[in-house]
Formats: structure tokens, C-alpha cells, sequence
């Protein structure tokens, strides 16, 4: 059974989407990103569904930053190594995600 919480922030894309059709034809889009305002932060995985795959996939790329709402998910991970059985990893499916830019230059009107 997972942990779950609602989480909010900004994030660096890391990677081009991985896209996939699961059941009932539904479009899954997947891939890694960074919060950057965090020092020593780990890489964690984004999930989006449906409409909302699709237009991650056409509208950002590798170094974007998104801001996005969603669902933090832990989960075990198992391994090979003996010393470290079970680790915990981190998955966000995403809910709602907006563009963000880092730089704000106004117009001279």
C-alpha cells in the first residue's frame, strides 16, 4: 500500500517523456525531474494521463521548468544488493501542470 499526499512546486524536465497506451486506450506520458530550489535534491518521476500526456509531450522539453500539482506517491523498490533489500522511491502523478519562466522582462509601453 502506498503513502499518498498532495504536493505543489516547481521542477526542471530532466528527460523526453516516455510515452505509452495502457488500458482503454488512455495515453501515459513519464519521465524525470528535479526540484531545483532544493540543495542535494534526488531525481523524482512525473506521471501524467490522459489529455494532460499529451500535451506535456508537445508543448515542453529537457530543461523546462513546470510548475505542477499532483500526488506523491512511496512505494518499495526492491534490488539485487544484499546490504540494501528495500528502498523507498518517489512518484508524483501530476493533476494540473502550468508553464514557468525564470526570467520576467517588461515591455516598454
Amino acid at each position: 500500500m502506498a503513502d499518498t499526499n498532495y504536493i505543489g512546486g516547481v521542477v526542471k524536465i530532466l528527460e523526453t517523456p516516455r510515452q505509452k497506451i495502457v488500458d482503454n486506450n488512455i495515453l501515459v506520458a513519464r519521465f524525470r525531474v528535479q526540484f531545483p530550489q532544493l540543495q542535494n535534491t534526488r531525481v523524482i518521476n512525473l506521471t501524467f494521463c490522459g489529455n494532460l500526456a499529451r500535451d506535456v509531450v508537445n508543448y515542453y522539453k529537457v530543461n523546462d521548468y513546470i510548475l505542477i500539482e499532483g500526488y506523491l506517491s512511496l512505494y518499495n523498490q526492491r534490488t539485487k544488493n544484499l546490504d540494501f533489500p528495500k528502498f523507498k522511491k518517489v512518484k508524483i502523478t501530476v493533476l494540473r501542470v502550468y508553464p514557468f519562466r525564470l526570467s520576467y522582462t517588461p515591455s516598454s509601453t
